[in-house]
Order: C-alpha cells, then structure tokens, then sequence
C-alpha cells in the first residue's frame, strides 16, 4: 500500500492539466480585459471592484485545481475526492459565480438568445431548476450511469457540464443581480430554498453512506478502473504503468477499503455542503434582516413626514 502522494507516477500532465490550466488562464484574462477596459462597450457599464476581482480569481483557482489539479485525478482513484470536487464544483463555485460577475455583465449574458431563457427558467420557475440540479446529482451517481459515464471522456465531460450549467441556474433565483430586487424570492423564500436544496441532496448521500456494499465498479475493479482513468492519464503513460505491474487498481494509493471511502465521501458531501449553505443561509438572512429594517425606518419616515405635514396643514387653517 501506498499513499496518494505516490499519484506523481502519472506524471505532470495527469497531475497538472496544462491545457485545462491555459483555458482557465484565457477565460481570465478575457474576463478582465472586459471588466477593466472594455466595460463602457456595456449598458451600465462600471470598473471592477476589488471585491469582485479578487472572488473571481478565487473562483477560477478553486476551478483549475477541482478540475486541472492533483484534485481531479484523486477523484478518479477515491470516492472520497471525487464527493469534495463535487462539493465544491455544485455548491461553492456556481454560487460564487453571481458574486464575482459585475451585475451590468450578468444583464448581458442574461439577454443572449439561448442562455437568457435557460437562466430566466430559474427565476420563473425556481423549483424546476432545482430538481434539474437534485436529479441531475442523483441520476449522475447512480452506480450504472457514473460507472458508464466513465468509460467515454466526451460523456462524462457532457455529464459535467450539465451538472455544473443545472447548479448556475438553480442559484440563480436567490444571487443573481439580472431581476429587480422586487421581482425576486423573498428573504424567507430564499431561506426555505436553500434548506430544500440540502433536503434534496441528502437521500442520494445517505443512501451512498449506508450502503452495505461498495456500489461503483470504477472505483473498486481493477479494469473498470483502469479504463476509468484514461479520462485524466494519458493511455502511453497509463500502459506502461500498469504492464510494467506497478498498479492494479485504487488500493495501492490508501489503506481505506473501498466500503469505507465511498462512506467517508458521502460524508464529506454532506458536510461540506452544509457549511457551504450555512454560509448562504447568514449572507441571506443578515441581507433580508437589514432590508426589513431599512424598510421600517422608511415606512416610519414616511409616517412622520406625512404627519408632519398635516399637522402644518392644520395649523394653518387655524390661523
């Protein structure tokens, strides 16, 4: 046995994406050169805040190593990795995306033919756009599909992809700056969407949990899993690792059974999504809180101006 340090023997471009790390680079740079120079093309158009800048480059790094970094080829040898990318991909990174995006570039995007409807779907109809999200998790980890998926590297980058477009849109209702303040959920419909999600997410975990056997053959037989791996390992490189008899399967990179790391990343899902929608949870309701009070003082403003005014009104008739 050794450990997952022992992934260098897949070499740098296994490990290190080169070329998911210069398309990063370029939707970056691309990004900034809109938000810093070219941002007058826009109606609405403004610079780039600090703030903004610095979520999107957060964003794009936590992108590159999920996707490009010693992560993604982790996620392939253990079920472990493959539920904190997973985590962090649907429920940390898509949400940061309303963040990081100036609100007159989201405007924009959102009028574009296809991608205005899509993402107008989330607005319209909230609860569609989160069971696209929970079924497309759901169907995703069904053991029959993620085990086939991963035999394609075109299917399973689809299959990706939709996950992540579902996880866009289901946020969308609740961060976007496209929709008037007021023709958006409420505070507390906001809160309640965001508890509906964890809910939606918790049978497809626990039944990952609690299963008594391991469910996927790309993580616990030696071929499947070799085939598996030509989605991240070159096939020169994975040949001659595995003719040469170096590896036959995950279990030379940990000492956990196959049973236990598929428990051990149904339980990191569930948590790291509960401390990322804790964190949605106080940005929402510190945001509604303090709405609700600047609604207040306004309503109590008006009151006094209103009763001001008819006690001027009245003391002049009486004069």
């Amino acid at each position: 046995m050794e450990n997952i340090t022992s992934i260098k023997i897949f070499g740098f471009m296994a490990n290190w994406s080169p070329f998911f790390l210069a398309f990063v680079i370029l939707v970056t740079a691309v990004f900034y050169l809109v938000t810093t120079r070219w941002y007058d093309e826009f109606e609405g158009g403004r610079p780039l805040t600090r703030k903004e800048g610095s979520l999107f480059a957060v964003n794009m790094i936590l992108l590159y190593f999920m996707y490009g970094g010693p992560v993604d080829i982790l996620s392939h040898i253990l079920f472990t990795f493959h539920m904190v990318q997973m985590a962090f991909v649907l429920f940390l990174i898509a949400p940061l995306v309303y963040f990081s995006v100036p609100a007159y570039l989201q405007k924009y995007i959102a009028s574009l033919p296809v991608i205005g409807p899509v993402l107008s779907l989330g607005e319209k109809k909230p609860l569609v756009t989160l069971m696209l999200l929970i079924g497309a998790f759901s169907i995703y980890h069904l053991p029959v599909v993620m085990d086939n998926l991963k035999m394609s590297a075109t299917l399973h980058t689809i299959a990706l992809a939709i996950m992540f477009l579902t996880a866009i849109m289901a946020f969308y209702p609740m961060f976007n700056k496209v929709e008037p303040e007021e023709e958006q959920m409420g505070g507390l419909f906001k809160l309640l969407y965001i508890f509906g999600i964890g809910a939606f997410v918790t049978p497809a975990c626990a039944l990952i949990i609690f299963a008594s056997n391991p469910m996927y053959a790309t993580f616990t037989d030696g071929e499947a899993w070799l085939s598996a791996m030509e989605l991240c390992v070159p096939s020169g490189i994975l040949d001659s690792i595995a003719g040469a008899g170096m590896i036959s399967g995950p279990e030379y990179f940990s000492n956990s059974t196959p049973l236990v790391d598929q428990q051990t990343g149904g339980i990191i899902m569930k948590v790291l999504q509960e401390v990322f929608f804790g964190v949605m949870l106080a940005h929402i309701f510190f945001k509604w809180f303090n709405e609700e009070r600047r609604n207040e003082d306004q309503i109590t403003e008006q009151a006094l101006a209103k009763a001001q005014a008819q006690k001027n009104m009245h003391n002049r008739f009486r004069a």
